[in-house]
């Protein structure tokens, strides 16, 4: 019988003395500080480098770095100034290219938190319900929040707290327009995951070695579950099958090649891990609703 792995969702600490945290990063998503007050700050071990969630609520603001963005089942590209809300065990995972540098908040406002004991907040729940899907910020709405969120790191106290309630009233009032969910599907993981460091070791394996021939059977031996189990717990985090999961990776690629060389649509393909460009051209159209070269024309004139 295969055993399966214990693990717990990440145990974020608030620091005494504050209603939620601040932190930033200016090298690693692993390094990172929880800023405290004007000139202090406290290094902690950022969890962003892997699969993860935890029931606290999550606004993070790239300011430098660019890679992929996995947030419930939606794998996609992110750039400086990439700014994302998301909600209460929704699984997330930032792969970046380099050295990236961000400004993120965290916060957990359950039902009898005395945050709602306010009138004024009774139009936020919509909102957070929302971010269960993750929300992409964008226009005048994430210029605004994202100042406040600079502010927010040279502030302490009331002063920080005035910010975060601003934040929020900002993006609750903000247009549709600017708010662009990014996971089809909602997802509200269970507050402990036995599978989830199962499931987030196969996401590193994937995210590694998708140019190559990916087996399912590396993959069940990494992880140390059964085939049943596998494929039911990473539907389950990830919103996707394996090889769905896997594809879009490649389709990821695919599509930063094809902005960024003058490669042959065939030298992609299978630089990208696929082994027949006749299926990656299919896969490619229905995913991106276009052809790679019209994507390729497309995106270069924007």
């Amino acid at each position: 019988m295969k055993v399966v792995m214990q693990v717990e969702r990440e145990q974020i600490q608030i620091p005494s003395g504050h209603s939620f945290r601040v932190l930033r990063w200016s090298r690693s998503l692993r390094e990172v500080e929880c800023v405290l007050g004007p000139g202090k700050a406290e290094r902690i071990v950022g969890e962003g480098t892997h699969w993860h969630f935890h029931v606290e609520m999550e606004l993070t603001l790239f300011t430098a770095g660019e890679g992929t963005r996995f947030v419930g089942d939606h794998i996609g590209a992110f750039a400086p100034g990439d700014l994302v809300l998301l909600g209460e065990r929704l699984p997330h995972y930032w792969y970046t290219r380099g050295s990236s540098s961000g400004i993120s908040i965290q916060w957990y406002f359950p039902l009898g938190h005395a945050f709602w004991s306010f009138p004024e907040t009774a139009a936020l729940p919509e909102l957070f319900g929302h971010a269960t899907r993750g929300l992409r910020l964008s226009g005048q709405t994430a210029a605004d929040v994202s100042t406040w969120l600079h502010e927010m790191t040279d502030v302490t106290g009331m002063d920080q707290l005035a910010l975060l309630l601003r934040i929020l009233s900002r993006i609750q009032q903000g247009s549709d327009q600017e708010q662009s969910p990014l996971s089809v599907r909602s997802f509200a993981l269970a507050a402990e995951s036995h599978y989830q460091q199962a499931i987030a070791k196969a996401v590193r394996h994937l995210v590694a070695h998708f140019r190559e021939e990916v087996r399912l059977e590396e993959v069940l031996k990494l992880t140390n579950l059964s085939r049943p189990t596998f494929a039911r717990q990473f539907k389950k985090h990830s919103g996707r099958t394996f090889s769905e999961f896997l594809n879009r990776l490649r389709i990821q690629a695919a599509c930063r090649e094809l902005l960024e060389s003058d490669h042959s649509v065939l030298e992609i393909s299978l630089s990208s891990g696929f082994t027949q460009v006749s299926f990656f051209n299919r896969l490619f159209r229905r995913v991106m609703k276009c052809s790679p070269m019209e994507y390729r024309v497309n995106r270069r004139v924007r």
